[in-house]
């Protein structure tokens, strides 16, 4: 059985950074295109970043420059570093796997098929 688990959300101040990690049983995230979603409330659920089976990385203008995803293979987990981070940051970040048979752009939550549980990201101004 797939399991995503997400770690290292929490509150921080406007300018600063978090890390966040996926820790993934049961699959191995080098395998797959690995992404990070968010969602506000009230809002759609908004890619963030992917990372594919052969490791290139894909971000929308929004986070561009400031996020960067990793994978660690050896651990098997998948890591979003957060910079300069902004109060519209704030939403629950999902942790997202899809085989390569699904993957267009990888930018859509129905391209992949396990997802984590989330973690809160607040910045406060």
């Amino acid at each position: 059985q797939v399991q995503l688990v997400e770690s290292g959300g929490g509150l921080v101040q406007a300018g600063g950074s978090l890390r966040l990690s996926c820790a993934v049983s049961g699959r191995t995230v080098s395998s797959y295109a690995m992404a990070w979603f968010r969602q506000a409330p009230g809002k759609e659920r908004e890619f963030v970043a992917n990372i594919n089976w052969v490791g290139s990385r894909r971000y929308p203008d929004s986070v561009k420059g400031r996020f960067t995803i990793s994978r660690d293979n050896a651990k098997n987990t998948v890591n979003l570093q957060m910079n300069s981070l902004k109060p519209e940051d704030t939403a629950v970040y999902y942790c997202a796997s899809g085989p390569s048979r699904t993957l267009v752009r990888g930018t859509s939550v129905s391209e992949y098929d396990a997802w984590g549980q989330g973690t809160q990201v607040t910045v406060s101004s």
